[in-house]
């Protein structure tokens, strides 16, 4: 197999270098927020509505991708992503001065919608560079700045919240968020290209307005509501409706948000199942494990960040070694497979911890649920690539964002439903459904044994329904996977067009996005 040239290896290094410098700004948010959870809680109240610190992000960010993806094909990939890094950095600022649980909320929608614009369009312009055969060759970098993002996310976020005041888990993304800003400016080599695209509109607010549907019914039903209230049953019927009308308009749409062709192909359908899973459980995993390890095992918040290092570093050593070994064989479909094995496996045992469970025992079974998501996460990402045309690598880039942002808000929402009702349930009094302030690790020490003891088993019972769901999530997953067929992956070195460049494609490096991307 031929060597790329030398001088086009360090260019494209280069230019994955400052587009994942921006990644890192949603992955360092994500880990250190979830480790400031309990800190953040305690000083603005509002348990019960803790799960809508992350699902609101979420939600923005699942809504927000295909039209980022338009904007894109509009103006150009490099203005819109520079863009998407500016709005993040506007709602980090916003998040780290709020003065209220909901104020938190709000501008935590606003981050997500950057957090859209900079997942979307970094992983199609990572897929315009490298071929999908050809990304194993540089996965060593990818989990490089993989494992930055998910082993410092938790220490800084544990350090800032023990140390700094949890507003520095916001403030935390601004020096950040300017260096990678001036990196891409300077160093993302793109043409300018300015495809002639219309924004599909109505897709879009059809879109929003069934996924909105859908994360408030999973919410809301069984903690505001019953799940026979008719305010539950509606939100579910407007999510039916809302489907049937939106899948109707992307057939007569010109240029449909998100083009129904792609999902003709069986591995992206798959794919879009396993992202869907594996991003429940990872959303579900930063926000909850830091609260059971700072409640159950009287963790500090910096030592949480410590305690969560199980599940992280895995994610970047499995995927580094899966990367090289699909670059050089050509062989993928064994990934997945062992991936969401791990997956249902680890969450099946973390479902099991209650308040006699030693953070020795906790961390193994991260370890697992880690092996799992390091295997499946970005390996789902290139088999949808690898699905679809190289006019349609917009379109799987966003799709496959969508479901694992989408698995995330609706799995936190339900996670959250679940936790709440389940504290509810378990503490004396009824204590956890209460509108106001959590339990800090102070209040904790001060509280009567018995009702201590109470408010323990209430948090280690809550994450076992958890964990539970989560691995019915994986078990579908693996079921998806065993269904992959190992189409062989696109673009040798050396290969002509036909290996993984489309038209507008000519090289790996400066190619321009396809014109036909959403």
């Amino acid at each position: 197999m031929p060597a790329a040239p030398q001088g086009e290896n360090r260019s494209i290094r280069l230019t994955m270098l400052g587009i994942m410098l921006a990644m890192l700004l949603a992955m360092l948010d994500n880990a250190v927020v979830g480790t400031s959870m309990p800190t953040i809680v305690g000083d603005l109240g509002g348990l019960a509505h803790i799960s809508w610190v992350v699902t609101a992000y979420a939600l923005a960010t699942a809504a927000s991708t295909p039209v980022w993806g338009k904007l894109g094909d509009l103006f150009g990939r490099k203005k819109i992503f520079l863009a998407s890094i500016v709005v993040f950095l506007i709602g980090s600022a916003l998040s780290g001065a709020a003065r209220s649980m909901g104020q938190l909320i709000v501008f935590r929608a606003v981050q997500g919608l950057g957090a859209g614009g900079i997942a979307a369009l970094a992983f199609a312009l990572i897929g315009s560079l490298v071929p999908p055969r050809e990304r194993g060759r540089y996965q060593g970098m990818t989990a490089s700045v993989m494992a930055i993002g998910t082993v410092g996310g938790p220490l800084t976020g544990g350090f800032v919240a023990d140390h700094m005041g949890w507003r520095w888990a916001f403030y935390v993304n601004i020096p950040l968020g300017l260096l990678a800003l001036v990196w891409c400016a300077v160093l993302l080599k793109l043409p300018a290209v300015r495809a002639k695209a219309r924004i599909d509109w109505p897709g879009i607010a059809l879109m929003t307005a069934t996924i909105t549907s859908i994360v408030l019914a999973a919410t809301w039903a069984g903690g505001r509501y019953a799940w026979g209230s008719w305010q539950v049953l509606g939100l579910f019927a407007a999510f039916v409706v809302g489907l049937t009308l939106f899948l109707a308009s992307q057939k007569r749409a010109a240029e449909p948000v998100l083009p129904l062709r792609v999902f003709a192909d069986r591995n992206f359908r798959l794919a879009s199942v396993m992202i869907f899973g594996a991003g429940a459980v990872m959303f579900g995993a930063t926000l909850y494990l830091p609260l059971f390890q700072q409640s159950v095992q009287h963790a500090s918040a910096a030592n949480s960040g410590l305690l969560l290092l199980p599940l992280m570093v895995p994610i970047a050593l499995v995927s580094n070694v899966a990367g090289k070994v699909m670059s050089r064989t050509g062989k993928y479909k064994i990934f997945p497979i062992l991936g969401a094995g791990f997956l249902t496996l680890g969450t099946g045992l973390l479902a099991t911890m209650d308040t006699g469970t030693s953070r020795t025992l906790a961390g193994v079974y991260m370890v697992l649920v880690g092996i799992g998501l390091g295997f499946l996460m970005q390996m789902t990402t290139t088999i949808a690539q690898n699905s679809v045309e190289m006019r349609d690598m917009g379109v799987a880039s966003a799709g496959v964002t969508l479901f694992r942002t989408i698995g995330g808000s609706l799995g936190v929402a339900v996670f959250g439903s679940l936790f709440a009702r389940a504290t509810a349930a378990h503490l004396p009094g009824g204590s956890g459904s209460a509108e106001g302030g959590g339990i800090t690790a102070a209040d904790l020490a001060r509280l009567p044994q018995d009702v201590r003891d109470g408010y323990l088993h209430a948090v280690a019972t809550g994450t076992q329904q958890i964990f539970l769901v989560a691995s019915c999530l994986c078990a579908v997953a693996f079921g998806a996977a065993l269904f992959i067929r190992e189409v062989p992956l696109r673009g040798k070195p050396g290969a002509g067009a036909g290996a993984g460049a489309g038209a507008g494609d000519p090289k790996p490096v400066a190619a321009p996005a396809p014109a036909a991307t959403a």
